[in-house]
């Protein structure tokens, strides 16, 4: 099997062992859409890199699991426990397990989400 993006697996997605992959290239941009791609996914969490569009977002939900947005291009504003927390790249932002939480994409942008189940 030869992986399309080089250090990404085409079956199961996620990444290949002491490969190097470019986080940019992980989930591209679609024109009114959200992209996903799942890195990692093990009984210890996941790890996804997301691109949203501008306008696009998560409605308010909550998750068993703390979670922690690394946002990797353009700007987001997260919504965590009724407060408003915007991000731009290079910031990191932990969501604690249990709390209401929402993204809305005012410019596009690309996130790594990291999920922690112990």
């Amino acid at each position: 099997m030869t992986p399309t993006n080089p250090g990404l697996n085409q079956f199961p997605s996620g990444l290949i062992a002491g490969q190097v992959v470019k986080l940019s290239a992980t989930a591209e941009y679609v024109p009114g859409s959200v992209v996903s791609r799942t890195l990692v996914k093990s009984d210890a969490g996941t790890i996804t890199a997301f691109a949203f569009d501008a306008g696009q977002g998560l409605s308010e939900h909550t998750a068993k699991y703390d979670a922690v947005v690394q946002v990797l291009d353009g700007e987001v504003l997260l919504t965590i426990g009724g407060k408003e927390v915007p991000a731009a790249a290079g910031d990191i932002v932990l969501m604690p397990a249990n709390v209401p939480h929402a993204l809305h994409a005012s410019k596009r942008f690309k996130m790594l989400l990291t999920m922690i189940r112990g």
